[in-house]
């Protein structure tokens, strides 16, 4: 363009129409010219890098809502796993009580049954019967099975203090009896209920070893797991439910263990 309007203004010099002011004029108004040019070249410039940046930035929003999408479904799944996490918590809790009423009844049933057999002996009888329940220490004058009835209905109404002074007299006065492990397990029991954990632990380790071959081991196995999860000690907490269903494979409290690892994300085999 600018070598046209050269070759125009030296036709017009020649044609001596234009002066040499004009011709100045005119070149600083091509200069004008150009500068806009280049001015709308560098606004285009502009205009193309708001546009890469635009679809830059569109891009980048649409893989943080997909991100925040993939989040989200992760959040519901992981509140999926804990609600049927405490939906299994929930029915594990409610087959224990529903085990302890079992057990609960046994024991009524049992010693209902001795306090029967007492007062049918005659004179003959009562002396073996009487050496099956106190083997050894004095009796004064308190009933041993009257002890143990007394301390197990403080154990149902809450009273945990007492029941733990009355099963602790009937195991001390009567160390052999067969009661005497029921009661050493309701000692731990009645620990555990009071939120006294580690002497739980402590007691329901007595009932395994001094009496192994007692129907209440694995039952004070699993008590055993639950009161080391509940003071955070979970690998020995494990290990005892593990026990449970290895030495006790067909008892209820197998079950129970098993139900509880597998809440945990632990299978068992």
């Amino acid at each position: 363009m600018k070598r046209i309007l050269v070759v125009f203004f030296a036709c017009a010099l020649g044609a001596g129409c234009v002066s040499s002011s004009d011709l100045d004029r005119l070149e600083d108004r091509i200069q004008d010219l150009q500068d806009e040019i280049a001015d709308l070249k560098r606004q285009a410039s502009t205009r193309e890098e708001v546009e890469r940046l635009n679809e830059e930035l569109a891009s980048r929003t649409q893989t943080i809502l997909r991100s925040a999408a993939d989040v989200t479904a992760k959040v519901d799944r992981i509140d999926e796993r804990i609600e049927n996490t405490q939906g299994s918590i929930e029915q594990t809790n409610h087959r224990i009580d529903r085990v302890v009423q079992q057990l609960t009844q046994h024991e009524r049933e049992i010693a209902n049954l001795r306090t029967t057999l007492r007062g049918q002996a005659g004179p003959a009888d009562a002396q073996p019967l009487q050496d099956q329940i106190v083997v050894s220490g004095d009796q004064g004058t308190s009933d041993p099975i009257e002890t143990y009835q007394r301390a197990y209905s403080d154990y149902q109404r809450g009273n945990f203090d007492f029941a733990i002074d009355g099963f602790r007299e009937f195991v001390e006065n009567n160390p052999l009896s067969d009661l005497a492990d029921n009661a050493a397990y309701w000692i731990g029991e009645s620990l555990f209920s009071q939120a006294k954990y580690r002497e739980a632990v402590s007691q329901f380790d007595t009932v395994i070893t001094q009496y192994p071959e007692s129907d209440k081991v694995a039952a004070a196995l699993l008590k055993k797991g639950y009161a080391y999860f509940e003071i955070n000690q979970r690998p020995q907490g494990i290990i005892q439910l593990q026990y449970v269903i290895h030495e006790h494979p067909r008892s209820p409290e197998a079950v129970l263990a098993r139900e509880k690892l597998e809440s945990m994300g632990i299978q068992m085999r």
